[in-house]
């Protein structure tokens, strides 16, 4: 079916992916491929704001069935644009690199038996240990010893801690006092690093410039502390900030609308209420 686009009325509607749009296990949320495909067909920007890379944010975007002008990656330390005419139909348009080498140092100090990735600016993924929730059976990854990673600019560091439990280890990185970076810890004993003054907010604030929407019609919807910012962004502009009904407290409180859980089809009875997608959760 399709909808008369009135473009005073698009939105740009971005949606973090891991306990937003995709459950723990990889499985989509109910409904939101319908109510994404919906909101995308009634001429509104629909677009993904992830702190996954390019290469594991592609797939969910494939099954959402979406073709944005542009996705945020990296936590907003990579900007992809829409281009036809490239294989994957996307190409690097923004990303922003850091030499990570001191932060590299002073937190194996603190945590020597971490697992330890980085994420170069042409997506090529670098870590000292397997891990599965890092997407490495694909090609650009690669492993190698700690040392190897220093002395490299790069997109984003991500630690993760087996030692700690989530609540713990957020409590421990914050008494480490991390300078001259930008960071947030996610559900588990997982540390993202991006550039500083980088996050999912600046690059969508680049974003909305550029699809030429007003800050009044951004919605954006998250769950996780890395969503912190982009939901302070959207609300403070009068815009939606959306926040999953299992995120914790901290993140609630930047909610201009509480949904359901990712379980329980959030993103699906959001989209509903804003007038954007009739989708039926199942």
């Amino acid at each position: 079916m399709t909808y008369p686009v009135d473009e005073s009325a698009r939105l740009l509607i971005a949606l973090d992916i891991d306990g937003t749009v995709v459950l723990e296990d990889g499985t989509f949320s109910p409904g939101v491929q319908e109510a994404v495909a919906e909101a995308a067909e009634r001429g509104h920007v629909v677009t993904i704001a992830t702190g996954r890379s390019w290469e594991s944010a592609a797939p969910v975007m494939e099954g959402l069935g979406i073709l944005p002008p542009y996705v945020v990656c990296a936590n907003g330390a990579t900007i992809m644009s829409r281009d036809p005419e490239d294989p994957t139909g996307y190409i690097r348009h923004t990303t922003e690199t850091f030499d990570a080498t001191e932060v590299l140092r002073f937190i194996r100090e603190h945590l020597p038996g971490a697992s330890y990735m980085v994420e170069l600016a042409d997506g090529t993924r670098l870590f000292t240990q397997y891990m599965d929730d890092w997407d490495l059976n694909r090609p650009g990854a690669r492993h190698v010893e700690f040392e190897e990673m220093l002395g490299l600019r790069v997109t984003r560091v991500v630690v993760v801690s087996p030692e700690h439990d989530g609540e713990e280890f957020n409590a421990f990185v914050e008494r480490m006092g991390l300078q001259q970076v930008t960071y947030s810890v996610g559900w588990s004993a997982w540390l993202d690093i991006a550039p500083q003054g980088v996050n999912k907010a600046t690059a969508l604030e680049k974003v909305r410039e550029w699809v030429e929407v007003d800050r009044e019609r951004v919605v954006v919807m998250g769950d996780g502390r890395n969503d912190i910012e982009m939901l302070a962004w959207a609300g403070e502009g009068g815009g939606s900030a959306v926040v999953m009904g299992q995120a914790p407290a901290e993140v609630q409180q930047y909610a201009t609308q509480l949904t359901l859980p990712v379980e329980g089809g959030g993103v699906a009875a959001a989209l509903s209420e804003l007038g954007v997608a009739t989708a039926t959760i199942v």
